[in-house]
């Protein structure tokens, strides 16, 4: 059976310091996996993007600690209670499957709650300058406060809600003002977390949501006189054309990834077929962090190969809607016929499909990759599908690092080894970001540091605490002081 699968159709305003706005021009929000509309949402233009920076510039923010506290906490009891509600429009508008939509709403619980938990901890620092014969008897002080201008924050498709909420939750715990745009391939739930946001008691004029594409509103997110930072997740194309155009702004750019699962000659086979399987499939494959290359030794590629297949044949794909489903669509169907064209000219290069179904419009399947080139398309680019490629490697772990360290990006890995110097090695010499021994390249909690380095990213991180440390000013002041 399926989840009630028809949502009424949505024809969206945006939200403009809590005011509905709307224009002659629509976006249309189609389902992935049947082609239905789920809503329409307004095609913004460069004077509605001026307008909202320019209302949330003119508000100045006094909540109190608590008052931030209340409002997060709130919204992530509201988020909680309307789990379901959430999940639907996240399967509708995504394509993602039943099963990852609800993890998808039941994480977002877990942002607004940690960001309401941080909130009312103090988070500055006091040094003692009394250190040095240079010193004297004072003490210097620190506070963070909120960003002068307005925070642009741009957000991706593939977690229409967690994405967005981790942009949001550290600004309004730190006082700051957003002008969110969200993707106009999944506006729809973006423009409901607003409302949940102002119905938790957010002042309006600290969050405007503007929806549309470059092609109404140009560059105004990015070069809006009154934003202070630029805070982008997406491609490295669009997020390099931010760098480049931001101008003096402060941007924190979280972009692509090509993550590795490295499997030693050591492991435990069974388990690291179960994260590679997982680690490459959940969310559609469609996660930055998600597996997109495994790296097995020669010497145990074999078993392995055989092992990933068995676990990949157990897996259903289909209907999005349907609760036993476990891959439902990706985005569109020209990304899956991307992800098609990739398979294909791997197999050119002396590549093996061990397992898959032919594509369906957006509905890619699973699809077991073998003996994969490490320098071919497949998994040289990131590949934002369920595909599961096997790169075979030489039983020697500098050439593993090698390979492992030929693409551009460097975000996340994982790696499968009992071996303390190969574990010390990996967190040395990988040029990632994140390095999990026994887990999926994408592992960690919403408040946990996460970002990337190269084409991944500027180096700058997200998770809450990061977020918020971003998200501020440091102020010191000093006194005189004796100990």
């Amino acid at each position: 059976m399926t989840v009630q699968n028809k949502l009424p159709f949505r024809q969206e305003a945006m939200r403009i310091a809590g005011k509905l706005v709307n224009t002659d021009n629509i976006v249309e929000v189609f389902n992935p996996y049947d082609n239905s509309l789920v809503g329409t949402v307004p095609a913004a233009r460069e004077e509605h993007v001026r307008d909202a920076f320019q209302k949330a510039h003119a508000f100045k923010p006094k909540l109190t600690r608590y008052e931030r506290q209340q409002i997060l906490q709130k919204t992530a009891e509201l988020l909680r209670d309307r789990r379901d509600e959430f999940a639907r429009l996240i399967v509708a508008e995504a394509g993602l499957c039943w099963k990852d939509g609800l993890y998808e709403a039941s994480r977002a619980y877990d942002v607004w709650s940690f960001a309401a938990q941080l909130t009312i901890k103090d988070d500055g620092e006091i040094y003692s300058c009394d250190i040095s014969p240079n010193g004297k008897a004072r003490k210097i002080f620190t506070t963070r406060t909120p960003l002068l201008g307005v925070i642009s924050a741009i957000t991706p498709f593939n977690h229409p809600l967690n994405m967005v909420s981790h942009k949001l939750a550290p600004a309004i715990a730190t006082n700051n003002r957003v002008v969110l745009k969200p993707t106009e391939l999944t506006p729809l739930t973006a423009l409901a977390l607003a409302d949940v946001l102002y119905e938790a008691g957010l002042p309006p004029e600290m969050l405007s949501v503007v929806t549309g594409n470059p092609s109404t509103m140009g560059d105004a997110m990015i070069t809006d006189p009154d934003a202070d930072l630029v805070t982008f997740t997406g491609s490295v194309r669009v997020g390099k054309h931010i760098a480049n155009t931001s101008g003096y702004k402060r941007t924190v750019l979280e972009l692509g990834g090509n993550d590795p699962l490295i499997v030693m000659e050591d492991a435990d086979l069974d388990r690291a077929a179960d994260l590679a399987v997982a680690g490459a499939t959940k969310n559609s494959g469609q996660r930055c962090t998600a597996v997109k290359r495994i790296l097995v030794v020669e010497s145990v590629a074999d078993e392995f190969s055989r092992l990933v297949v068995e676990k990949a044949k157990k897996l259903k794909s289909g209907d999005p809607m349907d609760p036993a489903t476990d891959v439902g669509t990706v985005i569109n169907e020209r990304s899956a016929i991307l992800f098609e064209n990739r398979v294909n000219d791997a197999v050119s290069k002396g590549a093996e499909v061990l397992h898959g179904a032919p594509r369906q419009g957006a509905l890619f399947a699973p699809t077991v990759v073998d003996y994969v080139p490490y320098d071919c398309e497949l998994v040289h680019e990131e590949t934002f599908g369920p595909v599961i490629p096997i790169v075979r490697c030489p039983d020697d772990i500098a050439e593993v690092i090698r390979i492992s360290n030929s693409t551009n990006y460097g975000l996340s890995s994982g790696v499968c080894t009992d071996r303390l110097d190969y574990v010390s090695r990996f967190v040395s010499e990988l040029e990632v970001g994140t390095v999990n021994v026994w887990e999926v390249p994408g592992y960690r909690i919403e408040m946990s540091p996460f970002g990337g380095i190269k084409d991944s990213g500027l180096g700058d991180k997200e998770g809450v605490v990061e977020a918020m440390k971003g998200f501020t000013h440091i102020r010191t002041w000093s006194m005189p002081w004796a100990d």
